[in-house]
């Protein structure tokens, strides 16, 4: 007996040192690392660029991913975000389901992916379809909103507290579930919590309870954050203090507190990096208080501080970038990139036109970017996106993400010490320039490499805007360069202002997997007499000036 008893406590010993072996041999967990306004996600504890791709909604099932990591491996994907529906996980109350989990990350594994959940719970572009059966048709339970005539409408309301802890125990259940399968290898990076939340056709909640907390003084956190656009109170209630405002910013502040809910208890079971998407409002139009024209309460630009304060545990507010005019879309990356937020682009349309805004995403120092639909599921999501279904719709962004791929940690590196610029061409086809730190930087597009366009001779393939650039200034006169269908052109400026100057190397190569760059040729004569020429196909450059 005294024999059984060592062995057992020998087992029990080794049971503990390959416990403690596992647990010392555990991934760093993916966190945001800040540093002077800027950002980087952190994955095994280096900063990663997060190249991903979106699978379309309903591809959330195992007989589906066949088809998504077939696209995703085309695009040259580093990352698929996926959603995961309340629905399937827990289709009777109380029972869990993680099969389509645990299939999904084991895949993603095999594919050498990382992966992005999107939680579809309460809220799925402001509705409930992705609530289980026993939530959608309780009324009583979970409760919908009503509107300013007292009819109840198609959303939930963010005060049904029954619906709120509900929600949470299967938020809560899949952030366990992933701590239990994945703390090790970390191949989920990052949670979106619910998905395009707010509500179209009413501005809020007009029930009872959303009524009291409507005549509520305004929080002080809020106050602190979101001044009033117009003149009012410094404190008081909702409409005292905002005005024509008040509505918008007091459902915002209601879905915020919900959403803070999910995510503190999720982070508290297992602690990944939390995001919010948004159906955006018009980045340009005047501002002024909701009249039916976008999705009140979700995390529109207008209201990010509003989220800040209610949600501390959502890291970012990102926009789902669907709207293919580049003014929209420069704005947009203005307004939501803030020293408080960092930018991630988490949806994109995935129409070829939409690709050339990569190079201007990441050149902004952003963390991630994801065109929405790359599967080859029979589906096309046209006119949001492309009409395509097959390689040719994953092609334009793969390109890219080639070139981009081999250098994504070195790039993440640069964009969080501030080195990195982006452009993309614009409808308008004129010249774009950079200031960059000594140098300014012209980009002009629909030239040929040789020469200047003839009598309106232009290059094939550029009949429509498709060109860019990222440029990290890597050293004082040095520049890392990928682009396609863009002449750059170098001049001095600030403490270069003046000089002639000139290439010294101009190198096209690649960077391989221990980070060094690797030279293939050295561009002169022809290939830099008229400006550094990007073809169609997505090149790396490696650009160092002199002055004389």
């Amino acid at each position: 007996m005294k024999r059984i008893h060592c062995r057992r406590m020998a087992a029990f010993g080794l049971m503990a040192v390959l416990a403690a072996t596992a647990d010392a041999a555990q991934a760093p967990i993916p966190q945001l690392a800040g540093k002077d306004g800027r950002y980087a996600l952190l994955v095994d504890g280096k900063p990663f660029t997060m190249l991903g791709v979106q699978a379309h909604n309903s591809s959330n099932y195992p007989a589906a991913l066949d088809k998504v990591w077939a696209a995703a491996k085309d695009a040259h994907a580093n990352t698929v975000e996926i959603p995961v529906a309340w629905e399937q996980l827990e289709p009777a109350e109380g029972r869990f389901d993680f099969s389509f989990v645990d299939t999904l990350v084991a895949q993603a594994r095999q594919n050498k992916m990382r992966l992005v959940l999107l939680w579809f719970g309460t809220w799925k572009n402001t509705g409930p379809q992705y609530t289980p059966e026993w939530v959608k048709f309780d009324n009583r339970r979970f409760p919908r909103m009503v509107d300013r005539e007292g009819k109840g409408i198609y959303c939930l309301s963010p005060f049904g507290e029954q619906t709120l802890q509900a929600d949470k125990k299967a938020f809560v259940a899949l952030m366990a579930h992933l701590k239990k399968i994945d703390a090790a290898q970390r191949t989920v990076i990052m949670v979106q919590v619910e998905n395009e939340v707010g509500t179209y056709g009413t501005v809020r909640d007009f029930g009872a309870k959303a009524e009291a907390a409507f005549r509520q003084p305004v929080p002080p956190a809020i106050l602190a954050r979101k001044k009033a656009p117009v003149p009012g109170a410094a404190s008081g209630t909702w409409a005292e203090v905002y005005g024509p405002y008040a509505d918008e910013y007091f459902h915002a502040y209601a879905v915020a507190s919900y959403i803070e809910a999910l995510a503190k208890a999720g982070r508290a079971v297992y602690d990944l990096p939390m995001y919010v998407n948004n159906a955006l409002r018009d980045p340009i139009e005047p501002m002024a208080p909701w009249k039916g024209n976008f999705a009140s309460g979700g995390p529109t630009f207008d209201v990010i501080d509003i989220y800040k304060a209610a949600a501390p545990h959502i890291d970012i507010a990102a926009p789902d970038v669907y709207s293919p005019e580049s003014s929209k879309v420069v704005a947009t990356l203005s307004l939501f990139q803030r020293p408080d937020n960092a930018l991630l682009v988490p949806e994109m349309g995935n129409a070829a036109g939409y690709a050339r805004y990569v190079y201007q995403i990441l050149g902004r120092g952003a963390i991630g970017v994801a065109p929405f639909g790359i599967d080859y599921a029979d589906y096309s999501n046209y006119p949001l996106g492309s009409k395509l279904k097959d390689k040719a719709m994953a092609e334009p962004f793969g390109r890219i993400y080639a070139a981009f791929r081999p250098m994504q940690g070195q790039w993440a590196q640069w964009a969080l010490d501030g080195r990195t610029f982006g452009i993309a061409e614009a409808e308008d086809r004129k010249p774009q320039t950079i200031d960059a730190n000594g140098w300014k930087i012209t980009a002009s597009f629909r030239e040929w490499q040789f020469g200047t366009a003839n009598n309106g001779d232009r290059p094939p393939g550029t009949e429509s805007p498709n060109g860019g650039a990222a440029l990290a200034q890597v050293a004082a006169n040095e520049f890392v360069v990928i682009g396609q269908n863009i002449r750059l052109a170098f001049e001095g400026a600030g403490a270069n202002a003046g000089k002639p100057s000139m290439y010294a190397r101009v190198e096209e190569g690649h960077f391989d997997n221990a980070g060094k760059w690797v030279m293939e040729r050295n561009w002169n004569g022809d290939q830099t007499d008229y400006g550094i020429n990007f073809t169609a196909n997505p090149t790396v450059l490696k650009i160092r000036l002199g002055t004389y």
